[in-house]
């Protein structure tokens, strides 16, 4: 298979030092062939790699017990805690100007959870999370915050000096002669669990990640990574299969956390590239599979009426299909397969109009999705038979699951499922927008924010919804007079050419100042675009579908027809993940 331009990652000899190699170390570019295309060796058998070597991850600091000035009250008394309890005190503390900590779920797990950090002493004074006073820890690290914010240049350049020293000996791993960006090399210091929404476990303890809880995965013949003086890890591994170097398990959900590859990597590349393909081929069959599942709606079966009903929902509104989930594990969200009798109402043709169907639940990330669609008249009759006799909280596809979804999917065409519906529709979607809102007399501020109005038509379709930042209204006020100052520098350039145009000996400078006019017009024109892209997408995450659902070689292909810089519309950290897709996509590409 020829691998296309992948994104930024070298081709190194074997017998080079990758680790203090100065030539290495300066550059992060690939090398290329001539025609920007790479042959590489793809692997049978699921085989990624053959060889894999890193350093292992960086793991958090340890506890620096507060400074004996900086007091814990209870019941109104300083008291001394213990580094265990202190230190998951200042966790607390850290949080006590945010609403979580006024939520009675997150203090409850939370008091629960710190409890177990006392000594027995501690437990026997410290009874009542009402009576603790966490107030002077958290001013003291208000006072650390601010303190970072006022240091110097050399201050700063010495953390920056740092953090690159750290990056270049544990950012970057070899992988079959490539030097590769790993993304997360640092373990997540420990802290308290937040979750999305009213998740039951806000508030409890994420536990310090030690190396005794990490699983290294290298091979068998590289130079293995060394645990921390006098620990050891839980184990090492030579699995070639997966292209996780690093693993662990979490303790609030039992979740397994990975150390992976940059984005920008040749093999993360190259999965996204197979994921957009298969959205492609999708493009394809995707009027046979329409066809199929209308029919199926008049079938004798129940699961089979259900099904196609979830399938039509998949592809028309790009709903996920929704996992089953443990009560009390985490917080109340549904998907396609999971929705309840109680998050849908009907309301019948009346005089005319469409039958309509009003959803409303709880999405990932407990984002409410509320929608009200027409919908075919079939598909209305179907959902009136499938919530006869049932409560609210039942389930609305009481015959269907996400494996029996999912099994279907697959027998419609290979590597389908409901998140290649989402990113086909998604995709298509922009596609049309761009064609439909991009005016050719339009100058490059105004053709962006056509792009950013059809990025915006996807994530309103996907529900990539958010507040608007805390900081919108500021910024908007100074944006305003930015725009107001303009305005009136216009109008004084308006004055000072009508002034010119009237003086017969200004003929000279008439023109100098007819260009300061369409200078200043443009700049102000560029200054009101901005203001209404930011005000569209206040409550709009752009970034969500652009950088998991858009197959980049659309964007691409739009910014080279109609010459507009790809920096406009990737930042430095896109290019890298897409840099495939800018080396491949011409403008005439159509998804």
């Amino acid at each position: 298979m020829v691998w296309f331009c992948s994104p930024p990652h070298m081709k190194i000899e074997p017998e080079e030092d990758f680790y203090h190699s100065p030539k290495l170390a300066k550059s992060l570019k690939r090398e290329r062939d001539d025609d920007n295309e790479w042959e590489e060796e793809r692997y049978t058998d699921g085989v990624k790699w053959k060889f894999l070597e890193h350093k292992g991850p960086v793991f958090a600091p340890p506890y620096e017990p507060l400074p004996s000035n900086v007091k814990f009250y209870y019941d109104g008394k300083p008291m001394k805690l213990s580094p265990e309890a202190e230190e998951v005190a200042t966790f607390f503390s850290k949080m006590l100007d945010h609403e979580y900590t006024t939520k009675d779920i997150f203090r409850k797990n939370f008091f629960k959870d710190w409890r177990k950090e006392m000594t027995s002493e501690e437990k026997a004074k410290i009874t009542d999370l009402k009576k603790c006073n966490f107030t002077e820890m958290s001013e003291y690290f208000k006072g650390l915050s601010e303190a970072r914010k006022a240091m110097t240049k050399e201050q700063k350049l010495k953390i920056k000096e740092e953090n690159e020293r750290l990056l270049q000996e544990y950012g970057f791993c070899i992988m079959d002669n490539h030097r590769e960006r790993i993304a997360n090399f640092r373990i997540e210091p420990p802290g308290l669990f937040r979750g999305r929404g009213d998740h039951p476990k806000m508030g409890m303890l994420k536990r310090r990640i030690r190396p005794q809880d990490i699983i290294i995965n290298c091979s068998k013949n590289s130079k293995h990574p060394e645990p921390p003086p006098g620990t050891k890890w839980k184990e090492v591994r030579h699995d070639n299969k997966v292209t996780w170097l690093v693993s662990w398990t979490e303790n609030i959900q039992g979740s397994i956390k990975y150390i992976m590859l940059n984005p920008s990597s040749r093999i993360k590349g190259e999965k996204d590239w197979q994921k957009y393909e298969t959205a492609r081929r999708l493009k394809k069959c995707v009027d046979r599979i329409r066809a199929q599942y209308r029919e199926d709606w008049k079938s004798k079966e129940m699961r089979v009426r259900q099904r196609a009903v979830a399938i039509y929902f998949i592809d028309k509104l790009a709903l996920r299909a929704g996992n089953e989930k443990e009560e009390g594990e985490t917080a109340d969200t549904v998907g396609c397969c999971s929705l309840r009798v109680e998050h849908i109402k009907l309301y019948p043709e009346n005089e005319g109009q469409e039958y309509v169907v009003e959803f409303d639940f709880l999405g990932k990330d407990s984002i409410r999705y509320y929608n009200k669609v027409p919908v075919e008249k079939r598909v209305f009759k179907n959902l009136q038979l499938f919530m006869e006799n049932k409560e609210p909280d039942d389930d609305l596809f009481d015959r269907l699951n996400t494996s029996v979804l999912n099994k279907h999917l697959q027998e419609l065409m290979d590597g389908l499922s409901a998140k290649v519906f989402r990113t086909y529709n998604a995709s298509i979607t922009l596609q049309q927008q761009l064609k439909e809102l991009t005016n050719e007399d339009e100058n490059i501020p105004a053709k962006i924010l056509s792009y950013n109005r059809a990025n915006r038509a996807v994530a309103i379709l996907c529900n990539h919804q958010r507040a608007p930042p805390k900081t919108f209204e500021k910024s908007m006020q100074n944006l305003q007079a930015k725009i107001d100052a303009k305005r009136d520098q216009l109008a004084n350039a308006k004055r000072d050419l009508k002034a010119a145009k009237a003086d017969a000996k200004g003929l000279r400078d008439d023109k100098s100042k007819k260009k300061a006019v369409q200078r200043i017009e443009e700049q102000l024109m560029k200054l009101e675009v901005q203001a209404t892209d930011r005000e569209e997408n206040k409550q709009i995450a752009l970034g969500t579908s652009k950088l998991n659902y858009l197959d980049p070689r659309i964007s691409v292909a739009w910014c080279k027809k109609w010459g507009i810089p790809i920096e406009k519309i990737y930042n430095k950290t896109q290019r890298e993940k897409f840099a495939w897709a800018i080396d491949m996509a011409e403008k005439d590409f159509e998804f």
